[in-house]
């Protein structure tokens, strides 16, 4: 068996060599042990017990390697120094009367101070004023067990002042203290060292199941890490790929409009140049016809040279010459929305994997509020009903709590809210005031987005915000990453992002919040619908 000593070594130790576990095996019982020291045990037995717990297996265990805690113990070597530990070192102690070659000593005497191999023992063991000694397993330091102010063996325990006393101690300082036998004592102790040995233990496979817990939570975290790598990818290849058809088709429209551009510039030049022909033979003749001393001709001609003619107002004719820009810029406007519009839904796919079941709790919903059956609607009664005042309940607003709440993580859900003109969705935490008035910002504990009058949307922020909403939402999402401090809305249908609280703290458990809001005559009696995600949208 190897050997380390630090911090962690009696945590580590096999308790049958009391060293360094080499190739940990663990009982059914959870008791850990170096397997070749147990099977050892099991070899010289005939039963297969647990050397700690004595619990007997009616067969003999197939031992396989605890890894996780043959990983710990390996990481442990490589930071601590091959020795071995110094509570666990024992000195070999040797015979005080041997004169030649000192063999090894069997027991040491209290009361004459001394060590004695198995030969020099025998008069302690026949001579019958030798035989009352107190003998002990050798030990080097004897002058330990030898009470300083009587000299005389330490054979006593004074429980009041937790120390080890001598016989003639109870006849002074500790004359009236509870005393009893070192042996009953140490016997007490053992069984609490086996108690403590019994937690640490427990503490040891805690921490175990700890790592493991932690590398499974690594491993959750990679395999979520590299989905949403290639998700990411996916979606800015098809970005990309979009970007470079909108491009090529952009470029194909503006080249077809040049050349019908460049076509009607032709078919214009040519037009004016030919009226430009035409005019100069004209003017030629209003030239000729100015300078003519044949006043009839002239009489006869004028009318037909000085009508007008078939001519175009050209003024009012023009090329269109920022017709592309305006082009480019719907296009390039159109996909943005487009851009937008699947990052918000690539968001959302990525959110809803973390969809929670919420249920409606009734020992939360204001005594107005009706909740169905199954806990996934609830609407306001008008009526208030006879329900047990529950310090949870709340008492003056009609609002209500989801079951569950939430300490850690993150989680997901939507909500139907079509057909209402009033609403306010999102999430609160446990301790928030129930009784009294409310006021829904963070600083109070609520994280919500709420709809007014039918159009006047809002989030609850500590200053409240005006929302502009292209559409009406008929569903949404709300998603808490709680470590995050992260509490976002989306619409789900249009894939469009609401409003996110960021660098919220979180202490106490967060819980789904709900306020179907008053039923005013009717208008807004239809019910919030807590609804299962659609995957395939």
């Amino acid at each position: 068996m190897s050997s380390s000593s630090g911090p962690l070594t009696e945590e580590l130790q096999c308790s049958i060599c009391l060293d360094v576990f080499t190739d940990p095996v663990t009982t059914s019982c959870g008791h850990n042990f170096c397997r070749t020291c147990l099977n050892k045990c099991w070899d010289s037995s005939q039963t297969c017990n647990c050397p700690n717990c004595k619990e007997t297996f009616k067969k003999r265990p197939d031992l396989k390697i605890n890894t996780t805690l043959r990983e710990v113990v390996d990481h442990y070597k490589k930071k601590s120094p091959e020795k071995k530990p110094e509570v666990l070192k024992k000195t070999e102690v040797l015979c005080d009367f041997c004169e030649e070659r000192k063999l090894k000593a069997l027991k040491s005497c209290l009361v004459c101070q001394s060590s004695y191999c198995e030969t020099h023992l025998e008069p302690h063991l026949k001579v019958a004023g030798l035989k009352k000694h107190k003998l002990i397993n050798p030990v080097s330091n004897l002058e330990d067990y030898i009470c300083q102010k009587h000299e005389r063996p330490l054979e006593l325990f004074c429980r009041d002042d937790q120390t080890c006393v001598c016989l003639s101690c109870t006849d002074g300082d500790h004359k009236s203290h509870n005393t009893v036998p070192i042996e009953e004592e140490s016997e007490e102790k053992k069984t609490q060292l086996m108690k403590t040995q019994k937690d640490m233990q427990q503490m040891i496979q805690d921490r175990i199941k700890k790592i493991q817990d932690v590398k499974h939570s690594a491993e959750v975290r990679k395999r979520n890490t590299d989905k949403e790598k290639a998700a990411h990818v996916e979606l800015f290849t098809d970005l990309i790929r979009s970007i470079e058809r909108c491009q090529t088709e952009l470029l194909e429209m503006m080249e077809e409009q040049e050349k019908a551009t460049e076509k009607q510039e032709e078919v214009l030049i040519e037009e004016l140049e030919q009226e430009i022909t035409e005019l100069k033979m004209r003017n030629t003749e209003l030239e000729q016809l100015s300078h003519t001393e044949d006043h009839l001709h002239l009489l006869q001609i004028y009318s037909s040279l000085c009508s007008s003619r078939n001519t175009r107002n050209w003024p009012e004719i023009s090329v269109k010459t920022d017709e592309s820009l305006e082009t480019l810029r719907r296009a390039l406007t159109q996909l943005q929305d487009t851009l937008l519009q699947k990052l918000t839904l690539n968001d959302l796919k990525r959110m809803q994997q973390y969809e929670v079941d919420v249920i409606l709790d009734p020992d939360t919903a204001h005594p107005k509020l009706i909740l169905s059956d199954d806990g996934k609607q609830v609407k306001d009664g008008d009526i208030e009903q006879k329900l047990p005042d529950k310090p949870e309940r709340f008492g003056r607003y009609a609002n209500v709590l989801g079951k569950e709440g939430f300490s850690s993580g993150r989680f997901y859900f939507e909500v139907q809210v079509k057909g209402k003109t009033d609403w306010t969705l999102g999430v609160a935490r446990e301790s928030i005031d129930r009784k009294g008035l409310i006021t829904l910002r963070p600083s109070n504990g609520f994280w919500t987005v709420a709809l007014r009058n039918e159009n006047e949307y809002k989030a609850c922020a500590d200053s409240p915000v005006s929302l502009s909403l292209r559409v009406k939402p008929q569903r949404l999402s709300v998603f808490v990453d709680y470590e995050e401090g992260l509490v976002s809305f989306y619409d789900v249908e249009s894939s469009s992002h609401i409003y996110s609280f960021t660098g919220q703290s979180f202490t106490d458990k967060l819980y789904p919040f709900f306020s179907p809001f008053l039923n005013v005559g009717g208008k807004n009696s239809t019910p919030l619908i807590i609804t299962p995600v659609n995957y395939s949208t």
